[in-house]
This record gives structure tokens, sequence and C-alpha cells, in this order.
């Protein structure tokens, strides 16, 4: 048996997790023991959770975790955004010259994380471009908790048609994934904490993994790892 903490973005991620990942990786007895946001500071020996991104308090309190559980048969994995991605990330000036190809751009950056961190038992994971790009596999499933929206949904849907995966719309200020769909569905706004794990759960787990490699990639890593113990 395996045990896994996961550090999430925001509490998007979290329910996401908690949802759709929990009992999925739990058949390959892969246990999700903790699902934790992020840290953005510490003040006073309380530690601040979600909101701001700054690295240092993300490292400091990933690594905390890491002295806490000593066990090789425990695991920790992230799951932030490379939108807007902590100006003190490891290795991002050089990651920058890698932003034609995004793939590559996360993978670098991901391998950068893991070197920081230092411990094997560390799974970085950086979503591209953020969470919402999920939503994206699907649009339709939008229809479900909007009403009289065909018009918002054939939008979002050609949006998708022109990328091979949605991992690959685009992270600027006004066309990352989540601000085309605020600009269509304004409510999401103010819901994407309890609306975006629901409509992943519509699309459905494998719905996203087929469509987002990346992710696919992550999650692959996460089933093994029950078979990847020294």
């Amino acid at each position: 048996m395996v045990r896994l903490y996961l550090f999430a973005e925001g509490q998007t991620e979290q329910t996401f997790a908690s949802t759709l990942l929990t009992p999925h990786l739990a058949n390959c007895q892969v246990f999700l023991d903790k699902l934790i946001l992020i840290a953005h500071a510490r003040k006073k020996g309380y530690v601040h959770r979600g909101g701001d991104r700054k690295y240092e308090p993300i490292k400091d309190d990933i690594m905390r975790f890491l002295k806490q559980e000593k066990s090789s048969d425990v695991f920790f994995t992230t799951m932030i955004d490379l939108y807007a991605i902590a100006p003190q990330f490891p290795g991002l000036d050089e990651a920058k010259k890698l932003c034609s190809n995004p793939q590559e751009q996360v993978e670098f950056l991901e391998q950068k994380f893991y070197e920081d961190i230092g411990d094997r038992r560390f799974i970085p994971y950086i979503q591209l471009h953020e969470y919402e790009a999920y939503l994206f596999c699907d649009p339709t499933s939008f229809n479900s908790f909007y009403s009289n929206c065909d018009r918002e949904i054939s939008a979002l849907q050609k949006i998708a048609n022109e990328y091979e995966t949605p991992e690959l719309i685009n992270d600027g200020a006004n066309t990352a994934p989540s601000k085309r769909i605020i600009k269509y569905f304004p409510a999401y706004k103010r819901a994407k904490a309890s609306d975006g794990p629901k409509l992943a759960e519509k699309i459905g787990l494998s719905v996203i993994r087929n469509r987002c490699p990346h992710f696919n990639q992550w999650l692959a890593k996460l089933e093994s790892l029950n078979d990847s113990r020294p």
C-alpha cells in the first residue's frame, strides 16, 4: 500500500483530487492520504494556505512534510498551474526560452522543481496551463449546470477545436482557459471551486486523460507508485 500527499493550487484542484483521483487511485492501491492547499506564507508559526503563490513557502511546506514522513511508501505530488506561476520558481528564466513548446517547457520546470526538493519520493506536476484546460475536453458538460447556453458551449467548442489538446490553450492574461470560460460563463468566476470539479466529474477522468497527455503522464506515474517502491 502506498500513501500520497497532494499539494493543490486551490480548492478547485483539492476537490477534483478528492472526487475523481482518490477513488481511482485507490483501485491501484495508492491512497490519497492528505490533500493540502499550497502554502503562501508562514507567520508566527502559522501556515497561510491558498491565494498568492510564492515559491519559498511552497517549498518549505513540502520539505516540512517530507521530513515528518520518512517512510519509502509515502509519496508527494503537486497540482499547480503553469499560468501565473511564482516568479521565483526554479528554472523559470531558462524555461521562458522554451515557450514555443509548452510540453517541453513544463517538463523542464518539473525537473527543476524535483531537483530543488531533492527527494526521490517527490513527483512534481504542473498543469498546462491551468485546471480549466480539463473543462475544454468536453464543453457540452456545461449544459448540465448552466441553462440556455448552447451558443456559449459552441464558442468554447470552437476554441477547443483550434488546439491539438486543451493543454495547449495559451496562458495570456485574457486568453487562459479560465478567462475564456468566464467570458462566456461569468458565473463560473465565483463558483469555480464548486462548479469546476463537478464539470470535470461530468466529463469523466478517462476523457480528460485521453485529451490531455501531460495530465495522463502524471496520472500514470501515480497509478504505478505501488509497483515502484524499492
